[in-house]
């Protein structure tokens, strides 16, 4: 089955918590939010804390996750690198891209990955809709893409597309966490110390790249709105 197939809504069990949502003002070091995820992670699997999403930008960074090659990383000396741990290869962080950790217990929700790979995919995709942004996924490669018509076509015939959202999870006794970053006024050049995600034939974009200048509080809202029509109602973190 396709990911395209699958039931793409993922809402908690009858009686279960809403999740917590907050967001970040500062910059928070990839090391600290790794560490806080896993901390509430294992917190969420013990019953200890309710599901938690976390929206922050990070300072520019490179992070590895447990695919990555070494001949991708291009530029090793430009950036602080990260073993995230996570699926998937390298990635960039920075100021200007939202970043967002979804921390979420699949025993109150469905046990299934591929279900929840496409589930975030779409709250990405919704969240684009909401801006008149086309975004679209990809079956042979986990992410969110919009088509550039105005581009040449590729060497095959294709027509060019960019990636605007990376997508990378982890889960731990069925609670997951990483989550997916979504470009939205990041330093565009900076992803060229890298081979994002290991593809090298498309290129990546933001939306003010594309025409939109959105400011972050105002896509936050979006990916909100976009968060609970496919995973469940949400409550501010205090």
């Amino acid at each position: 089955m396709l990911r395209t197939d699958l039931v793409n809504t993922m809402f908690p069990a009858d009686g279960s918590p809403p999740v917590r949502w907050r967001i970040s003002d500062e910059l928070v070091p990839y090391p600290q939010a790794l560490a806080e995820m896993e901390e509430r992670a294992l917190a969420i699997a013990e019953g200890r804390a309710d599901e938690l999403v976390w929206l922050l930008e990070h300072p520019p960074l490179y992070t590895a996750g447990t695919s990555a090659e070494a001949r991708d990383l291009l530029q090793p000396d430009r950036f602080p690198v990260y073993d995230a741990g996570r699926g998937g290869e390298y990635t960039y962080h920075g100021p200007g891209q939202r970043v967002v950790y979804v921390m979420l217990d699949l025993k109150r929700r469905r046990q299934d990955i591929r279900a929840y790979v496409s589930a975030v995919e779409d709250v990405v995709i919704r969240t684009l809709d909401m801006m008149n942004v086309r975004g679209e996924r990809r079956e042979d490669r986990v992410g969110v893409w919009v088509r550039r018509p105005e581009r040449p076509l590729l060497p095959d015939g294709a027509m060019a597309e960019d990636k605007i959202a990376a997508i990378g999870i982890r889960l731990k006794r069925w609670v997951t966490f990483h989550g997916f970053s979504l470009n939205v006024e990041p330093d565009l050049s900076h992803f060229s110390g890298i081979v994002p995600c290991g593809i090298s034939t498309y290129g990546v974009t933001s939306l003010v790249d594309l025409g939109l200048p959105v400011m972050m509080p105002d896509v936050d809202i979006r990916i909100r709105e976009a968060f609970e029509q496919v995973f469940g109602s949400t409550v501010r973190d205090l």
